[in-house]
């Protein structure tokens, strides 16, 4: 029988390897930048994520969300990772975390 996970752990675990995935027009990775919209960790190692790009035109529509979900997939203990590219809401720089705007050297107000 599967045993159940620490899903806090194994979300912190997806967030670090999410921090090692980068736009390739910014700088910046992807979790910073706001384009991770949900991370829903089952008790048994299945998880769904939800992200979006900085537009529809992005030139990293085919490779990044896949290098994403393997990324994750690649995790212990994750069984199974599926992914779901949205454009609602529309992404925003308001989205990225302070940390990226001041490492772009946008304004934080």
């Amino acid at each position: 029988m599967a045993t159940q996970i620490d899903q806090e752990a194994v979300k912190q675990e997806i967030i670090d390897v999410m921090k090692t995935c980068y736009d390739p027009e910014i700088p910046v990775n992807i979790y910073d930048l706001g384009l991770i919209y949900a991370i829903d960790v089952q008790p048994f190692g299945d998880v769904h994520i939800t992200m979006t790009l900085t537009s529809p035109n992005c030139p990293a529509v085919e490779t990044l969300p896949a290098e994403v979900k393997q990324k994750v997939a690649d995790l212990e203990p994750v069984t199974e990772a599926t992914l779901d590219l949205t454009w609602e809401p529309t992404w925003t720089p308001e989205m990225m975390s302070d940390a990226a705007k001041l490492e772009l050297g946008m304004d934080m107000d």
